[in-house]
């Protein structure tokens, strides 16, 4: 799910960028040291929409850069348990496949796919029903439930289901129009 939300950061900027546009720099480093990172507690950032706040600078002794409190809003994703994403597969193998839904990774394991539907190996491994007409393999689009999630300081890690209705192939590219 998509959040809006006010983040605060401590930036460091080195003396050679003070100036009248001293603040662009700040903010031109916010959006390169923080857009696409993950912080567990609020997941990843996607984008950053604006700066509320920069406050007074504090000299670092010795070093001679200066460290700016920056309040900004920014545009988070973080995925949760029970939540319905539209993914696409990166890697398909006998214990399941990988998708990935923007930035979050998630693992279907095998006995969280449909029992209609058998690994096959070869050039292009995939999972397909018995009567060819579904096929999931790399590139496949798939619409998936988040029955897990753990998260790490700098990752969120997912466990996904396609065995419940109305998920599933999508957009299978194998298929022609």
């Amino acid at each position: 799910m998509f959040f809006h939300i006010t983040l605060e950061r401590n930036m460091q900027l080195h003396p050679r960028h003070f100036g009248p546009h001293l603040r662009d720099k700040l903010v031109a480093k916010l959006m390169k040291d923080v857009e696409g990172t993950c912080s567990g507690r609020h997941g990843f950032v996607v984008a950053i929409t604006g700066v509320e706040d920069i406050g007074k600078g504090l000299i670092r002794e010795g070093t001679g850069f200066v460290t700016f409190p920056v309040k900004y809003q920014a545009v988070v994703f973080r995925p949760f348990k029970g939540e319905i994403l539209e993914a696409v597969v990166t890697m398909v193998n006998k214990m399941g496949f990988f998708a990935e839904a923007g930035p979050v990774q998630i693992f279907v394991s095998n006995h969280l796919i449909p029992d209609d539907m058998e690994f096959q190996s070869g050039d292009m491994p995939n999972y397909t029903t018995s009567d060819g007409s579904v096929k999931i393999q790399k590139d496949s689009e798939v619409r998936l439930k988040i029955i897990g999630t753990r998260v790490d300081a700098t990752e969120i890690f997912c466990i996904g289901t396609i065995k419940d209705d109305f998920l599933g192939v999508i957009n299978d590219p194998g298929v022609t129009a």
